[in-house]
């Protein structure tokens, strides 16, 4: 096999485990609100998180995926992880 068919073959199954691992709304949910408990127990025992996560919209572009409130991209995510933007501190 020569060096330009591995390299597709490879491309192929990076792209195949993004599809199958793009993370869900609820995991992008859970994920927003473990991170506003974690950053203020106060907001996490009121139930702020949960409140963002709940008006949180989710958007698939395949691959990864993110999630935005009032057009601020709060949450990104690939590959089964999520990652919380810092932007939300100020919703």
């Amino acid at each position: 096999m020569n060096t330009a068919a591995k390299t597709s073959v490879a491309i192929g199954i990076a792209l195949a485990a993004a599809l199958l691992l793009n993370p869900s709304a609820e995991q992008h949910r859970r994920q927003i609100t473990e991170s506003v408990a974690e950053r203020s127990p106060l907001a996490g025992m009121l139930g702020v998180g949960a409140l963002a996560a709940f008006v949180s919209n989710y958007h698939s572009v395949g691959v990864g995926s993110y999630t935005s409130i009032r057009g601020r991209t709060v949450s990104v995510g690939v590959l089964g992880m999520v990652f919380v933007i810092d932007s939300h501190k100020d919703l």
